[in-house]
């Protein structure tokens, strides 16, 4: 609770509270498990599409759902081609959850079948 006093008040107070608290501690998130789309402008040096298994949509105007490529680098092939990939895996069927649920028993008695 120290740290909450000494604490300034911040934009993005919960993230900024948890930078400042595990400043010293914490381990930094290789790009492959967490790409944060500005590297692609910042630093591409550091980036290896092929390599990439989660990427951070977090970048002004970069939200699959919301993309129009009319925001600064949206316009950028590498990030058009993130948010295509974002919507074939969103619309993959067999990524469904829905579809892995197996069907409700339907004998009447509501007991599910031996195993």
């Amino acid at each position: 609770m120290d740290t909450v006093k000494i604490t300034t008040p911040a934009l993005f107070a919960e993230q900024d509270f948890l930078n400042h608290y595990f400043k010293d501690i914490y381990k930094h998130i290789p790009n492959v498990y967490k790409l944060i789309l500005a590297m692609l402008w910042r630093h591409p040096e550091n980036v290896d599409l092929n390599q990439v298994k989660v990427v951070h949509y977090y970048a002004n105007g970069s939200k699959p759902w919301r993309f129009t490529g009319n925001d600064e680098h949206m316009d950028r092939n590498d990030i058009k081609m993130q948010v295509k990939k974002w919507w074939e895996i969103y619309e993959d069927e067999s990524l469904d959850y829905i579809n892995t649920v197996p069907p409700a028993p339907t004998t009447g008695d509501n007991k599910l079948p031996p195993c």
